[in-house]
């Protein structure tokens, strides 16, 4: 004889259990709302985004319509457990980037339990709940994306790191100093090192509203939640790479040559190294491209690029006459005395420079 099943604990009375399908409804359009809402206030206010603040606007505004007076009735806040309950991660965001993104699971997840709980209440609001859930993970794609991006094409310094003991506390210097890009590169240390490093690095940099970069390591990158990462032209497709990354990180390839460069661009690069510009030993055995590829990339490059290889205060001008708005070290801030100083000096002479190069009826180098 089989064993008969135990009594289900779900056996509740059809009036008990709308009540309780109408307080989940309830709790979750109060948490889309305030989610979309907090959306919808960087879009207005921090991006002067009309489209987007709107169409949040109006997505917040639907549920709305649907928060009713029959679920508004059915809560019961003092009796809900859940109000106790709290996580560390809630009590601070590392940077904007993080805020937005909390807020997009928050309203993605409400707007999934809305759907699944709303079957029970009506088809079509479920329909809309679902319907809007796809919205808002386009949304959150072209917005972070926009983000990183966006601040990508502001960018015009960028540090590469090299294995030191105060590694740390050099970027910190150079951060402080306006670096706006930090790539992490160590193809030597453990793996076990390289993460704890990269972690470190990489919630240094979002305080300073840096991006940060992982070299070569698309795993590493994902690891620890980089902005994107770099590549050699050895290094894995950038297809490959995007398809692992997805949309909303950034990819760089490095160049050497116009053929290198326009191979990049064509295969998605959101930016591009130009380099060596001098002979340097980070890359050793490789002939400096010297200033003609910087010329070439000023007149022919599509996407942001930052010319790199031996750059340093003493021939920073030569190579921003030759036509490069973006530049990219190693030495010249990571062995420096002052760290700060020289950064300081770097986006000081290049953000004057190309002040300068774009005033009304000036000569372009």
């Amino acid at each position: 004889m089989q064993d008969q099943p135990p009594a289900s604990t779900l056996a509740l009375p059809a009036a008990k259990v709308d009540a309780v399908v109408y307080r989940i409804l309830d709790a979750n359009l109060d948490r889309a709302r305030e989610g979309l809402r907090i959306i919808e206030e960087w879009c207005r206010f921090g991006l002067n985004d009309l489209e987007r603040t709107e169409q949040l606007k109006h997505l917040r505004q639907t549920l709305a319509q649907w928060h009713t007076p029959e679920l508004r009735r059915a809560r019961d806040t003092p009796n809900d457990p859940g109000t106790q309950l709290t996580h560390p991660q809630e009590a601070a965001r590392e940077d904007l980037t993080a805020l937005l993104q909390a807020n997009f699971c928050r309203v993605q997840e409400a707007l999934r339990v809305l759907e699944e709980y709303g079957k029970l209440y009506r088809l079509d609001f479920a329909a809309t709940c679902k319907a809007m859930r796809y919205q808002i993970y386009t949304l959150e794609s072209a917005l972070l994306g926009h983000h990183r991006h966006q601040r990508l094409q502001q960018a015009r310094t960028y540090l590469v790191t090299s294995p030191q003991d105060n590694l740390l506390s050099v970027v910190e210097a150079a951060l402080q100093g306006g670096m706006a890009i930090v790539q992490y590169r160590d193809k030597d240390t453990d793996d076990d090192l390289r993460l704890t490093r990269a972690k470190q690095l990489r919630e240094l940099c979002h305080r300073y509203q840096a991006l940060f970069l992982v070299n070569d390591r698309v795993d590493l990158a994902l690891a620890v939640g980089a902005d994107g990462v770099h590549l050699g032209q050895t290094d894995l497709p950038i297809a490959v790479a995007r398809q692992l990354l997805g949309g909303r990180r950034l990819i760089g390839r490095s160049t050497t040559n116009p053929d290198e460069m326009h191979r990049a661009i064509s295969e998605g690069a959101d930016y591009i190294g130009v380099g060596p510009v001098y002979s340097t030993p980070t890359k050793p055995g490789k002939a400096a491209a010297g200033l003609d590829y910087v010329r070439h990339a000023a007149s022919h490059a599509t996407v942001p690029w930052f010319a790199i290889g031996g750059i340093d205060t003493e021939n920073l001008g030569a190579v921003l006459q030759a036509g490069a708005e973006r530049i990219a070290v190693v030495r010249a801030v990571m062995a420096a005395e002052n760290p700060t100083q020289v950064a300081q000096y770097l986006v000081s002479q290049t953000n004057q420079y190309r002040s300068l190069s774009r005033e009304p009826g000036r000569a372009q180098p």
